[in-house]
């Protein structure tokens, strides 16, 4: 698969996992990171997804993937069965983000967060100029039909990580279609994290 068609935040990802690791894949979608993982850096992969339709898309290209919600946590799994725990674009739709969150650290050896940056300068001109739920291209969704629960920006991130003395490992930033390396916060359309204890 050439590389401009896969999705920038899937490469960036990409470069976070060691070759022939395992991952969980929380929320994995229709399973494209999944398989680009798998077929890429020859990983071991599993998914955790809730809508059947999105299940049946990954089982059409030979991924195992569960049906379940990410919400309800991870105790079925042991401590450190996973090299990686992903959540990519799935943790602002969770109710219990911090459960969530550090049961993943005790399931994952490495956890790689990715989420929309609600602090992008387009989305804080979106509040002042209209008044209005802001719609983007990171953000797609009216304030009625949004999957999002939370909405967070990379700086809450950060500070996050700190006060629960997680340690970030690498992180990445991506604007619109390139990588921002110049005030995150306030550029990026998303952050992308790889996390540890």
């Amino acid at each position: 698969m050439r590389s401009d068609f896969i999705p920038l935040d899937h490469r960036i990802i990409s470069e976070f996992v060691k070759p022939r690791s395992s991952v969980l894949d929380l929320g994995c979608g229709d399973g494209e990171l999944l398989y680009f993982l798998i077929k890429g850096k020859a990983a071991r992969g599993q998914g955790i997804e809730i809508n059947e339709q999105a299940i049946y898309k990954c089982v059409a290209k030979g991924l195992n993937v569960l049906h379940g919600d990410i919400g309800a946590g991870l105790a079925e799994y042991p401590d450190r069965s996973f090299d990686y725990v992903i959540f990519n674009q799935s943790l602002q739709q969770v109710v219990q983000v911090d459960t969530v969150l550090m049961d993943s650290l005790r399931v994952g050896q490495r956890v790689i967060v990715g989420f929309p940056n609600f602090a992008h300068y387009r989305i804080r001109l979106q509040l002042f100029f209209k008044g209005k739920t802001p719609v983007t291209p990171s953000l797609p969704y009216p304030w009625y039909a949004t999957p999002n629960l939370h909405f967070l920006s990379i700086s809450d991130f950060f500070d996050y990580c700190r006060d629960k003395k997680v340690r970030i490992e690498r992180s990445a930033f991506i604007g619109e279609r390139r990588r921002v390396c110049l005030l995150p916060n306030l550029f990026a359309e998303v952050g992308l994290f790889l996390i540890a204890r």
